[in-house]
C-alpha cells in the first residue's frame, strides 16, 4: 500500500503500525526458514538415497531463497517505516503522527500533511 493512500485510509498511526506488523510477520517467516534450512541441512546425510538428497538440496535452495527475501523484505519495511516517522513529528509544535494529509505529488512520494494539534503544515518525503 503507497503512503499516502494507507495514511488517507487509515491514518498515520494505523498506517506505522501496519508496516512494522508486516515487516515482523516477514521476520517470523526468516525464522521458519532458517529452521527449514537447518532441518534440510541436518537430513541431506550422504547415507541416504540420491532422490532424498535431491530432495533436501531442493529444500535448502527454496528455504534460502525465502528466507534471504524475508530478510530484505523485514529490513526495508522496518526502514521505511522509520524514515516516515521520523517526519512525522510537527515542527512546530513537536506533536508525533497527528497529522492530516493535505495533498501528494503525482508519485505519491511528497506529502503535505497538517498537525491536527496547532495548523502547522510541513512535507514528507517517502524516499528512502
Amino acid at each position: 500500500m503507497k503512503l499516502a493512500e494507507g495514511i488517507r485510509k487509515l491514518g498515520f498511526r494505523k498506517w506505522y503500525e501496519r508496516e512494522l506488523l508486516q515487516g515482523h510477520a516477514h521476520m517470523v517467516l526468516w525464522f521458519l526458514c532458517l529452521i527449514g534450512l537447518v532441518a534440510a541441512i541436518e537430513g541431506s546425510a550422504r547415507s541416504h538415497p540420491v532422490g532424498d538428497q535431491l530432495m533436501n538440496l531442493l529444500s535448502i535452495v527454496a528455504c534460502a531463497g525465502m528466507g534471504y527475501w524475508a530478510m530484505r523484505r523485514y529490513l526495508y519495511l522496518l526502514g521505511h517505516a522509520e524514515t516516515v516517522a521520523n517526519q512525522a513529528e510537527c515542527p512546530q509544535c513537536r506533536t508525533h503522527g497527528r497529522l492530516d494529509l493535505l495533498r501528494t505529488d503525482v508519485n505519491g512520494d511528497e506529502l503535505d500533511v497538517r498537525c491536527r494539534k496547532c495548523g502547522q503544515e510541513w512535507r514528507i518525503s517517502d524516499d528512502p
